[in-house]
């Protein structure tokens, strides 16, 4: 079999580029659902601590004193913009999915093409 024709070539190099960025955005999703993970169980831990129990949080290399309801509120909102980035990143899954189909198809309906030609 000879060379590809270009058209096949770059609907070829497409599919890698989708595959690529699907990969990117499986790992990201992974990285913010760990994430997610650390932060519920964080909350869980907090809100199971009385209220006369000394909290710390991390500011840069120093540990801090804080108060528990203000751990809980920065913890609420990690979790939140979490969340939404992770509904974010399945939409965008989701689509990369769907293309990579459609391009898996036109490459196997054109690659049948030149075989037949």
């Amino acid at each position: 079999m000879g060379e590809l024709p270009p058209q096949v070539q770059n609907m070829i190099a497409q599919l890698q580029t989708t595959q690529q960025q699907l990969q990117m955005v499986v790992s990201q999703k992974l990285q913010l659902e760990n994430a997610l993970r650390e932060i519920e169980e964080a909350i869980k831990e907090v809100e199971k601590a009385s209220e006369d129990t000394p909290i710390y949080k991390t500011v840069g290399t120093v540990l801090v004193k804080t108060k528990k309801d203000e751990v809980l509120k920065e913890l609420n909102e990690k979790k939140e913009t979490i969340e939404v980035r992770i509904r974010a990143l399945s939409r965008q899954e989701e689509k990369l999915k769907e293309r990579l189909q459609e391009l898996q198809n036109k490459v196997k309906s054109m690659l049948s093409g030149v075989q037949a030609g």
